[in-house]
């Protein structure tokens, strides 16, 4: 099994922060590789939509395929399993209020079949290349929060 995770402080709201993330068309915004993000039937947000990405050349996972919101606890938790081509992976956000603050931990989860365990090292440097982004989401809230 592969597996990454990144943990960000960010100066946000932990409500503000779940709205943002539960609607994954926010995704090209703060993740690299990713052009657009299209609702392909539910409603956002709600357990059970379906999501199909658009990726830029060259990003990970190559033959990314569509995803489903599995899991969502308003505020604390949400969670996407990847449910069409290559790479099965499984992600999940995690938040918790600290003062002000909120602590984001952004987890990606990916168990390869026998016939793709020897891409499981490769596999893993590019997960944790994308939870590292999470920096990214951090400095993009924090940012409007300033503006504000």
């Amino acid at each position: 099994m592969a597996y990454a995770e990144h943990d960000v402080v960010i100066q946000y709201d932990a409500m503000g922060i779940y709205a943002f993330l539960l609607d994954p068309r926010n995704l090209p915004y703060w993740r690299e590789g990713i052009e657009s993000v299209a609702l392909v039937s539910g409603a956002v947000g709600a357990p059970g939509s379906v999501y199909r990405p658009a990726l830029t050349a060259g990003s990970f996972p190559p033959a990314a395929g569509d995803f489903e919101l599995t899991a969502a606890r308003p505020g604390a938790e949400i969670q996407f399993q990847v449910i069409s081509g290559r790479a099965r992976v499984h992600c999940g956000y995690y938040l918790s209020t600290h003062g002000g603050s909120t602590h984001v931990r952004f987890a990606l989860r990916y168990r390869p079949g026998v016939a793709s365990f020897l891409l499981s090292a490769g596999m893993r440097r590019a997960m944790q290349a994308q939870v590292v982004q999470l920096e990214q989401l951090k400095m993009l809230l924090e940012a409007e929060q300033a503006a504000a």
